[in-house]
């Protein structure tokens, strides 16, 4: 393509003229994504485990969804409806008239009319569902209709309504500040999961994060009855990483609980994260001179070719083109705006930053420097795409209602070069490129996969996370590739037809530099089970997208190319809805391409499709729940450092939460060899518990409780109680929150923020029995302690420095660890770094204490990325020798990429991520899974093999001795607890 102008499950007949679908189940929510967002199976999240016996008091039942009675789909039908009244009217009318079959009490009263879409003789509208007039997440149900002269036919619905909410929308709130407050903390965490101290800047006093919440207003989350909950806009700026943050997070309204976060961020591509802007109104140029009018002028691609463009004469020429019209004949601006000098951080908001103006030349003929600029290549493409849409499929302009095209060429990254391009809800917007990737507008399929998100979200708006959000990419990069195809006389039997940014390289081949494959062969055998966290591409929707795209991209390939657009086209326009996930975008296609009247042979071409990327409702069924030894499953909480379980003397203790995360986390126990039922041993009192710590005798865990009487507006308990269930007594309390617990024997030890120590965080201990609360302190030293843990009689903890002056430098300050022994009242420093800017929480053994710090995250020196970047160092203490050893140096050819440790006496077990060359040195963008995994090593560094073959992610391993571990396992019916003894090999 270089060098040209680019420009289901049936069930059997209930009626001779209809046929219904299942209705959908509703999954639960999982910690960071609604579960069907991730396609969690709906018989493993409505299969209620067996009440647990506990030992003492009452258990608490975990509840699940329950399903909804509404059919996910219904075709083939030929129902009349009334043709005088509005669609949207027919369309209530319709639900009404069949509640034996929609299950919909009061379609007139639960239903608000989203969109009427008409095209000839189909109707399309979609209604979304309200509940005691607040909006539900993700409800949206679809009537489509046929009108004909003065008839009207109902000819199909799809989507999903929730029939069985019970929520009392009455409730009273919890404080807005407090669920912003919540909010905020459980995207910071997201950022840096396991990480304990994060300093931002070298001066004293930053923050790890500069972000912001605002609320957005309440809403029902449709988890088992509903969920009253807060949605909150998070923005601002990871301080350490420079990524920008823009999340919607939703919390339970009245007990603060996160439900779920989705970014507004729809990039190409997985791995530099852009912000999302909300939509805003586009600033206008200003011109110079009296604007004459459109002029034709004529520049030149990043790949040689002459294009002619439409410019506006304003005395110079700017890059707005007016010639573009609605089928009404008003025009359709298409403006590529001069991006360079400005940054992330200057357009988030929906902002037009006071200077950005279109891209200007003094002639009709623009010069190279617009060229190099990436400016010609949006100008040229954009047109194409608009041209493509509105010729192939009729669709005026991206929201089918004549938007303007706005395009921002040219942004860096916190300065730095940017390979990336996102759509922000507005505008799409396009980063600069670097020494081997051009500026992204370079490739006609970005540019029609960033407009084609401005489509999805205008029709089937598609929630940017787990399935749908795959889903989502997967249209993208369909039509995407699907106009460059067809802009460049592409044939669709070319080995680079398939490839996504393969124009992008100065140097590579096509096929090195692309940043995916629609031929690349996924199937649901490689569909990847990540969490939804910002680290890890939303739950895949980047890195599971191919499985669905190439199903899109076989049919592309077996039928006639138009014909293929155009089932997709109305697959998303007239079926799909925001939760929709890969089966149902199975059966939507086929319903679509059933509309158009295909052959039977044609049928089985697109059935074929999708049958050999594996889609199917069998897979959804059994996608979880395999290769792993589950001890407990759907935890349902987030991936962070106060969830990870405790092991001790045949015992695990861990947090969870209901199965439809509605309720704050418990601490639940059970037996590491899966003997008998695991039960709740925390009080069902509505507080939030975390850091469980057992010696197989007693769990002593925190707990936060709301307290309006608190200055912090909560109250954070440190508890303790029998592990075999007895009275729960309360060892410490305090209005500040606790970010670190560690317990042995008798020691209770703890990090907690004091605005009384220098508003620091400070570690204390006390004796169980005693009412000693002790503080460790250091005159000799300014800055924090925190991530403390205890064994054996010591405490170890990390030290972050904060030096008065500068070293010579320039560094303000250091992290390390120290460790505390408790009878000599001594304590040794072992081992850290100047200037390191992250550091996992130490693991502490009988043995030594282990860490991983990180000096360089993502560093470039003379424009190139450091050696160390995105790798990892790793440390270990020995106690015996008194000597710190580095294990892993992240400059050194052995570098790793560390998230967390776990030690035993014998074994150092790392969370690690994919290693750099799968995911970086091809351009910056993962080349397979970003699961995390946990690899073994001697305490001397040598390769022991990975601790499970789970094809999840593994993390927060807890060593249970010799190489026996257990962690979260994001693949063991829903990010369950899984045990495992370490193997040579997975292959």
């Amino acid at each position: 393509m270089r060098n040209q102008p680019a420009g289901g499950w049936s069930l059997s007949t209930t009626s001779q003229e209809q046929q219904l679908r299942r209705p959908k189940a509703l999954p639960a929510i999982a910690a960071l994504a609604v579960a069907a967002l991730l396609g969690a199976n709906a018989q493993a999240a409505n299969a209620a485990p067996a009440a647990p016996a506990a030992p003492a008091g009452e258990p608490v039942p975990v509840t699940v969804a329950p399903e909804t009675d509404t059919p996910a789909l219904v075709d083939d039908v030929a129902d009349p409806v009334d043709a005088t009244v509005a669609p949207d009217k027919a369309a209530k009318a319709h639900l009404a008239g069949h509640q034996d079959r929609y299950k919909i009490s009061d379609p007139a009263g639960t239903l608000t009319t989203a969109s009427v879409e008409t095209d000839g003789e189909r109707e399309t509208v979609r209604l979304n569902q309200k509940y005691r007039g607040l909006p539900v997440f993700g409800a949206q149900y679809v009537v489509r209709t046929e009108k004909k002269a003065a008839e009207r036919t109902v000819t199909g619905t799809s989507g999903t309504y929730f029939t069985n909410l019970d929520v009392d929308t009455t409730a009273t709130p919890i404080p807005t500040a407090l669920a912003i407050s919540r909010a905020v903390e459980e995207v910071r965490k997201s950022l840096h999961p396991g990480t304990a101290v994060v300093p931002s800047a070298p001066r004293p006093g930053t923050a790890a994060t500069d972000l912001t919440g605002t609320d957005q207003g309440l809403l029902v989350m449709p988890t088992g009855t509903g969920v009253l909950a807060r949605r909150v806009l998070v923005q601002g700026k990871d301080t350490v990483s420079g990524l920008p943050v823009l999340r919607d997070v939703y919390v339970g309204a009245t007990n603060g609980v996160p439900l779920l976060s989705v970014s507004r961020l729809k990039s190409f591509a997985a791995d530099q994260q852009a912000a999302a802007a909300v939509p805003q109104e586009a600033a206008q140029p200003r011109q110079a001179g009296d604007g004459t009018g459109s002029v034709a002028g004529q520049g030149t691609t990043l790949h040689g070719a002459t294009v002619p463009l439409s410019l506006l004469d304003a005395g110079s020429y700017l890059m707005m083109d007016i010639t573009h019209r609605r089928p009404s004949g008003a025009t359709v601006p298409i403006t590529t705006w001069d991006g360079r000098g400005w940054d992330y951080y200057n357009l988030m908001d929906g902002q037009w930053p006071e200077g950005l103006t279109p891209f200007v030349s003094p002639t009709t003929t623009l010069g190279a420097d617009l060229t190099e600029a990436g400016a010609v290549d949006a100008a040229w493409s954009a047109a194409q795409v608009f041209e493509w849409y509105q010729a192939k499929l009729g669709r005026d302009s991206l929201d089918d209602a004549g938007m303007p095209i706005d395009s921002v060429v040219g942004i860096t990254y916190g300065g730095y070069p940017f390979v990336n391009a996102y759509w922000d809800g507005t505008r799409m917007v396009y980063g600069s490129g670097d020494d081997e990737y051009l500026p992204l507008a370079a490739d006609p399929d970005v540019v029609g996969h960033e407009m084609t998100h401005g489509v999805v979200e205008r029709t089937a708006n598609l929630v940017y996370a787990g399935q749908p959000g795959a889903l989502n990419e997967a249209i993208a990069d369909y039509f995407g590739n699907a106009i460059d195809v067809d802009a460049s006389g592409t044939s669709m039997s070319d080995p680079q037809a398939s490839l996504l940014g393969g124009d992008l390289c100065r140097t590579l081949a096509p096929a090195d530099c692309a940043l995916r494959d629609l031929d690349d062969g996924a199937t649901t055998a490689d569909f990847q089970h990540l969490i939804d966290i910002a680290s890890m591409d939303y739950g895949g929707v980047h890195l599971n997208s191919t499985i669905v795209s190439g199903a899109l991209w076989d049919m592309r390939q077996g039928l006639d190319k138009t014909v293929a657009d155009k089932i997709v086209y109305r697959a998303l326009t007239d079926y799909l809805t925001p939760m929709s996930d890969f089966v149902d975008a199975r059966d939507a296609v086929l319903a679509s391409a059933k509309s158009f009247r295909l052959s039977k042979k044609d049928l089985k071409v697109v059935q074929a499709a999708f049958d050999s990327r594996g889609i199917t409702a069998k897979w959804k069924k059994n996608l979880y729940g395999k290769g792993t030894e589950v001890l407990i499953d759907r935890l349902n909480t987030g991936m962070y450092a106060d969830m990870k379980a405790s092991v001790a003397n045949g015992w695990f203790a861990v947090p969870r939460s209901d199965a439809n995360r509605t309720e704050p986390t418990s601490i639940w126990v059970g037996r590491t060899d899966g003997k008998g039922t695991p039960y709740q041993l925390s009080p069902a009192d509505g507080s939030a518990n975390g850091f469980p710590h057992t010696d197989g005798k007693r769990v002593v865990w925190s707990s936060i409780a709301l307290d309006p009487g608190s200055p912090t507006g909560e109250t954070t308990r440190i508890l303790s109680a029998p592990i075999g269930g007895g009275p729960v007594k309360e060892l410490y309390g305090s209005p500040y929150r606790i970010d670190g617990l560690g317990f042995d024997r008798d020691v209770v030890t703890w990090s907690q923020y004091d605005p009384a120590q220098g508003y620091l965080d400070v570690v204390r201990y006390l004796r169980i029995g005693s009412p000693d609360v002790h503080t460790l302190t250091h005159p000799d030293w300014f800055g924090s302690a925190t991530a403390p843990s205890v064994e054996n009689g010591k405490i170890s903890y990390v030290r972050y420095e904060i030096y008065r002056q500068p070293d010579a430098n320039g560094q303000y300050w250091s992290l390390g660890v120290e460790v505390y022994d408790l009878a000599t009242g001594k304590t040794a420093y072992a081992g850290g770094d100047v200037g390191a800017e992250r550091m996992s929480y130490p693991d502490l053994s009988g043995t030594g204490v282990a860490w991983m710090t990180d000096r360089d995250y993502g560093t470039i020196v003379d424009g190139e990325w450091s050696k160390g970047a995105y790798h990892d160092s790793v440390r270990l203490y020995d106690f015996a020798t008194r000597t710190s050893s580095l294990l892993f140096e992240e400059n050194s050819p052995q570098a790793i990429r560390a998230v967390t440790v776990a030690l035993s006496d014998s074994t150092l077990t790392v969370t690690e991520e994919a290693p750099v060359s799968a995911w970086m040195e091809s351009g910056g963008y993962p080349g397979n899974s970003l699961n995390p995994k946990l690899k073994q090593y001697t305490l001397q560094g040598r390769y022991l093999g990975p601790a499970s073959c789970s094809p999840g992610a593994q993390m927060y391993a807890t060593a249970a001795g010799g190489r026996k571990v257990v962690f979260m396992d994001s693949s063991a019916a829903g990010f369950g607890l899984a045990y495992a003894s370490g193997a040579k090999s997975c292959s």
